[in-house]
């Protein structure tokens, strides 16, 4: 993957200048960026919320939703990290069943456990479960990265599994990964359950980032909290009104050789309840982005393809929103759009440059 070394090129920028359109665009040492990454899991993501009958629809929808979104992504020239859950890989369950890691998460809900469910149900819809020719067309478009989501959507809080059993199941996602040709640098952790014990584990496996979540108390991912009533009404009204901050972020200083990139916002899919207020939403985005764009920090923006599944045209149209504000920012602000590896890799190179000057 190439970072996108035309925007960077305008970090070095220190007086102002002017846009393309004639605006004044003021000095920023380091441009804002506009990161996307995607958590690409299909039934493995939702098997213990949602049974598959409920969830058909949406899983039987993202192929065409892949579609539209590689189509909108190479339009505007948008970098995207795909956190691909390691299981997608395999051609059906009983390629799946060859491939398990040596050692197998020890949950104390088995409702939890994507193994248990892969040994009982006998028979799995490829369409559902695995995914190969769709990775592969992701991986063929230019700037789109392939990251991991862990092999089987492995959650790092819940009670039971160890850190023995985490790092064999990245492990096996790296080997799948690295099977097809694809070098795993960013990984997002499912549900958002961050294990800070964990991360030593993560460079040696070839890791350099990670998503971090937003720094707010509703965006908690502790199991035991992030389901409460009260947070899930929180985070509702937070994706329409500001009510945490814009969660934008200056370049992040390396610990120990890894890169936290901290979520800004979910892009919560289109609601036929709640359609009267997308524009809410959509300008709860556009000025956070905005604020990132004039500060020269970082805006991520997350979500899940299998969002797209359903009311694919309405999540495309506000998607298509979403991508024309960024090149507006482009062109007043010089922002830029990379994925996770490439600003990792930019954080990276500052980290080592500061410890050079500490020198």
């Amino acid at each position: 993957m190439t970072p996108n070394t035309t925007s960077a090129t305008s970090s070095t920028t220190s007086s102002a200048t002017r846009s393309d359109s004639g605006h004044p665009r003021p000095a920023i040492r380091r441009p804002g960026t506009f990161v996307i990454s995607l958590d690409f899991e299909l039934y493995w993501g939702v098997l213990e919320s949602k049974s598959l009958q409920g969830y058909q629809q949406n899983l039987e929808g993202v192929p065409d939703a892949i579609t539209a979104m590689l189509r909108l992504f190479k339009q505007h020239s948008l970098h995207v990290t795909w956190a691909t859950v390691g299981l997608l890989y395999c051609q059906n369950r009983q390629d799946a069943l060859q491939h398990l890691p040596n050692l197998q998460p020890s949950y104390t809900n088995d409702a939890v456990d994507p193994y248990r469910y892969l040994e009982q149900t006998q028979s799995l819809r490829p369409q559902f479960h695995f995914a190969k020719a769709l990775i592969d067309v992701v991986a063929a478009t230019p700037h789109q990265e392939i990251a991991t989501h862990t092999f089987s959507h492995y959650f790092c809080q819940e009670p039971g599994q160890t850190k023995a059993e985490f790092i064999a199941d990245l492990t096996q996602a790296v080997a799948m990964a690295e099977q097809q040709g694809h070098v795993l640098q960013s990984i997002v952790f499912p549900r958002n359950q961050i294990n800070p014990e964990y991360h030593d584990a993560l460079t040696p496996l070839g890791i350099t980032n990670y998503r971090g979540v937003e720094d707010h108390w509703a965006y908690d991912p502790d199991p035991t909290t992030a389901k409460t009533r009260k947070t899930r009404l929180f985070r509702l009204i937070d994706s329409y009104i500001n009510l945490s901050g814009f969660h934008t972020h200056a370049l992040p200083t390396p610990e120990h050789q890894l890169v936290n990139l901290k979520s800004s916002r979910f892009l919560r899919p289109y609601s036929p309840k709640l359609r009267g207020l997308d524009w809410l939403k959509l300008r709860r985005i556009k000025r956070a982005m905005t604020h990132a764009a004039q500060h020269g920090e970082a805006f991520h923006l997350w979500w899940h393809p299998h969002n797209f599944g359903t009311h694919l045209q309405q999540n495309m149209q506000f998607l298509r929103s979403v991508a024309e504000h960024f090149r507006t920012l482009q062109d007043e602000y010089g922002m830029r759009s990379q994925n996770m590896s490439e600003l990792a890799a930019e954080a990276l190179s500052a980290g080592d440059a500061t410890d050079l000057d500490k020198w």
